[in-house]
């Protein structure tokens, strides 16, 4: 979710606000958008909560990030603070089309593992 900020606070100009399932996949998405970032030369001013990485907070100056932990996301509601900041929308040409479900077989080896 991106928040426009623009007229309502000094603090930023947007929030993206994100999650993943758990803290190791909040800090993979951190991660991530750190390297595709600096790869464009764009450094963050402020980075932290990586080391529990409940809500990581990725500050770029006009655009502050932050990814949580779906829980932690949850508890904290963030976007209900600025209800009246409008949502903006974008393109996700990388979306995942698949369903959740993990329609994997499990391979013969594993349930042998198991046993």
């Amino acid at each position: 979710m991106i928040l426009d900020l623009r007229g309502l606070t000094v603090i930023a100009d947007y929030f993206v606000i994100c999650s993943g399932e758990s803290t190791t996949q909040a800090r993979a998405i951190a991660e991530h958008i750190k390297e595709i970032l600096k790869k464009e030369r764009v450094l963050a001013t402020r980075f932290e909560g990586m080391d529990y990485a409940r809500w990581i907070l990725m500050d770029y100056g006009d655009v502050i990030i932050h990814v949580f932990e779906e829980e932690t996301r949850h508890y904290y509601e963030l976007e209900r603070l600025w209800l009246d900041a409008p949502r903006v929308a974008f393109a996700d040409n990388n979306k995942d089309t698949l369903d959740r479900e993990d329609k994997r077989e499990i391979s013969p080896r594993r349930d042998r593992a198991i046993s």
